[in-house]
């Protein structure tokens, strides 16, 4: 793909011109994040006739069968490069926002020949298939795995940054998606949009967008490295890891899973976020205002994570990450309850902050650049499995229980383990060395 400028002629390091269209591409994911459809919901299961059990299974099945693809096109991003996957990836998801927009009207469609619920549900089932697919799926790995291959020693700190911007533009699209359904209706507001994402980051993707310092003539940093960061073990490369070799390693599973975790909870919790408060007997602006606070203190986390991880092993800063996953999901259980509040705000902040800054540091340190899209790809796949049933478990455990709190008593424990299992997550690459 051609490129229109020369990234080595600019009077700066272009990696940070890398970190800015990164985090355009990563906010424009929404669309594709469980927070970009917990507002949906609702207005869906009205709209389409379905239960929240039906949708909530449909969401499933449409997340798992994506992340399934997630591996493959992990392969084809190493193929492709950063940019055209970013362009590619961009279309695709405003053409998929058009899709859901005439969801209804191709629901009804179908339902000529089928019954009405079997029509909804496999027209809906296919559009989270596919958001999920380009949008939290391809577009969020590729702006991650875009940062990661232009930074090395710097690479937390430049994820930090992204993260910042991130995070606060994750913690308002709920608000700001509900303006735009009350506004437009659920429709007009997936049709703006598709308009947006194509007529501004597909653009912005094939301008900004280059895959690697080296063939743009440059070096990973800029070429400059911190002493303090270069001393440490951990940040040494020895050899490149294939996928393969990824997969066997302990490491990269409990990484892995920790991820995974997080997922299926944070995106269990943010779809169902309104009937939990129901449960918890909180008004709707009550419980959606606790996205603010948890913004704040996973950025806060981010950049203390970004500044310290060049200086230490990573399995620490997985440990923290597991603690607050403790904390948050005893504050959920405990949410009506003093402290309950706190303990999630804070827990699911030091969490939400932690998950931001180490998948995009740890795959590149510990396994190399030249199979990270392979090797992210497994990784992505299995969160986007797990966040997809997620919601389903908690809608399963509220439909036959009539409450979230066994599903909620049962989460307390995965984050305790996966504590435990950090202390051994060390850098294979150190292993390389005897160290």
């Amino acid at each position: 793909m051609r490129t229109p400028f020369a990234p080595s002629r600019f009077p700066f390091f272009y990696g940070w011109v890398i970190v800015f269209a990164a985090t355009i591409g990563s906010i424009f994911s929404i669309p594709g994040q469980t927070m970009g459809f917990s507002v949906f919901t609702d207005v869906l299961i009205e709209e389409l006739g379905l239960s929240r059990v039906q949708l909530s299974l449909a969401y499933c099945l449409g997340t798992v069968a994506s992340g399934l693809t997630l591996p493959w096109l992990g392969r084809v991003l190493d193929r492709w490069g950063e940019r055209r996957m970013a362009v590619a990836s961009v279309l695709a998801t405003g053409l998929v926002l058009f899709y859901l927009a005439n969801c209804g009207v191709i629901s009804q469609a179908l339902g000529q020949a089928l019954p009405a619920a079997a029509a909804a549900f496999i027209v809906i089932g296919l559009g989270f298939y596919m958001i999920r697919a380009a949008a939290q799926g391809v577009l969020s790995m590729t702006c991650r795995n875009a940062i990661g291959k232009w930074f090395d020693h710097r690479r937390g700190l430049a994820l930090a940054i992204s993260g910042v911007l991130v995070s606060f533009s994750y913690s308002f699209a709920p608000r700001g998606l509900d303006w735009l359904i009350d506004r437009y209706g659920y429709d007009g507001a997936w049709l703006r949009m598709g308009v947006v994402t194509i007529v501004i980051m597909a653009p912005i993707a094939w301008l900004l967008f280059r895959d690697t310092p080296e063939e743009a003539g440059l070096e990973m940093d800029g070429g400059k490295v911190a002493s303090a960061a270069a001393a440490n073990p951990d940040m040494q490369i020895h050899r490149e890891f294939t996928r393969g070799e990824a997969l066997r390693d302990y490491s990269f599973w409990v990484f892995n899973l920790t991820f995974s975790f997080y997922g299926l909870y944070a995106t269990a919790f943010t779809f169902h976020i309104l009937s939990l408060a129901s449960e918890y007997q909180f008004a709707d602006e009550r419980i959606l205002s606790l996205f603010v606070p948890i913004a704040a203190t996973s950025v806060l986390t981010n950049l203390v994570f970004g500044a310290i991880n060049a200086r230490l092993r990573l399995k620490w800063l997985l440990l923290v990450m597991n603690l607050g996953c403790l904390s948050a999901t005893l504050g959920m259980l405990f949410l009506d309850k003093p402290g309950g509040v706190p303990a999630y705000v804070i827990g699911n902040g030091i969490a939400s902050g932690g998950f931001v800054s180490l998948t995009g540091i740890v795959f590149p340190r510990f396994y190399g650049r030249l199979h990270l899209g392979a090797i992210s790809g497994v990784n992505m796949s299995a969160m986007v499995i797990a966040s997809g049933l997620g919601p389903l478990a908690f809608g399963l455990c509220q439909q036959f229980s009539g409450s979230y709190r066994g599903i909620l008593v049962a989460s307390v424990f995965v984050p305790t383990l996966l504590a435990l299992l950090s202390l051994k997550a060390d850098n294979p690459q150190r292993k390389l060395t005897g160290d």
